[in-house]
């Protein structure tokens, strides 16, 4: 199994994404967080479909720091059922991958 994992989360407005981006790097559960903006989301929620706009927030991390992570945004994290996703880094860089071992406090 990878040490290493990338994380994913959608959030709805800019301000948002930014605390909880700064909230997850200033607490050391993740290395970096990625906002990409410009997303369209489409979703069944309580039994309508959404089209929604969001950012998504791709944060690097370890494996070990998942149940931190999912702590944090479980708190800080504005949506009644926030989205979290991790997907095994299978290759990376060293350099970066000890960057990011380095990063995160466990």
């Amino acid at each position: 199994m990878s040490e290493h994992q990338l994380l994913i989360t959608t959030l709805s407005s800019q301000e948002d994404a930014v605390n909880l981006a700064r909230a997850l790097v200033e607490e050391r559960v993740v290395a970096c967080v990625n906002i990409i903006s410009g997303v369209r989301s489409f979703y069944r929620w309580q039994g309508k479909v959404e089209d929604d706009d969001e950012l998504v927030l791709l944060m690097k991390t370890r494996r070990e720091a998942f149940a931190r992570v999912q702590a944090v945004i479980s708190e800080k994290h504005p949506y009644e059922l926030p989205e979290l996703i991790a997907l095994p880094i299978e290759a990376g860089s060293r350099a970066y991958m000890d960057w990011v071992d380095a990063s995160v406090t466990l």
